[in-house]
């Protein structure tokens, strides 16, 4: 390759055309090239496609930018409906751990009143079986007293007794 470049060097030219070499024509052929694209409105045509592309592009951003919005919206629409909702369940929870205390508290008391009326009732039967007893003890002390007496007196007693004790009785109804 060496030998190549030294033999082009020594002796050969470059080839001409019109007086012009390479380089020049085809910088000729690339000006008069960008040359047509500026006639033709080539780079206002690119130009056109990447601005109608941009816009196409800054639409669906903005459609992008509404949906966004939108979902932010709805997230924060529903993280308020949950905040709600556990508000809500809270309280009902509250609710029903009051009412449950509620009827403990009621069932506590009404079990207290029942065990005191029965404790009352039984207290009152007792009460009622003593007062019934005792009645049954007196009447029968009433009637061996009675028997008692019955018995002594006929045994200590004649008619001047009797007598004595019509005086007094009448004596006595005559003063009061």
């Amino acid at each position: 390759m060496a030998n190549l470049t030294l033999i082009l060097a020594e002796g050969a030219s470059e080839p001409t055309a019109f007086g012009l070499n390479a380089t020049v024509w085809v910088s000729i052929a690339m000006l008069a090239f960008i040359a047509i694209l500026l006639w033709k409105k080539v780079p206002a045509m690119i130009a056109g496609a990447l601005d109608k592309k941009i816009a196409e592009i800054s639409k669906q951003l903005g459609e992008a930018e509404q949906l966004r919005l939108e979902a932010e919206s709805l997230k924060a629409e529903y993280e308020a409906k949950l905040a709600r909702a556990a508000k809500e369940a809270e309280e009902l929870r509250a609710r029903a751990d009051a009412e449950a205390e509620a009827l403990i508290a009621k069932a506590k008391d009404d079990a207290t009143a029942l065990i005191a009326r029965r404790k009352q009732m039984a207290e009152d039967r007792i009460a009622a079986a003593e007062a019934s007893a005792l009645a049954d003890v007196r009447g029968a002390a009433a009637k061996a007293a009675t028997a008692a007496a019955a018995t002594l007196i006929a045994a200590k007693h004649d008619a001047a007794s009797d007598k004595a004790l019509v005086d007094q009785a009448i004596e006595a109804v005559a003063k009061g």
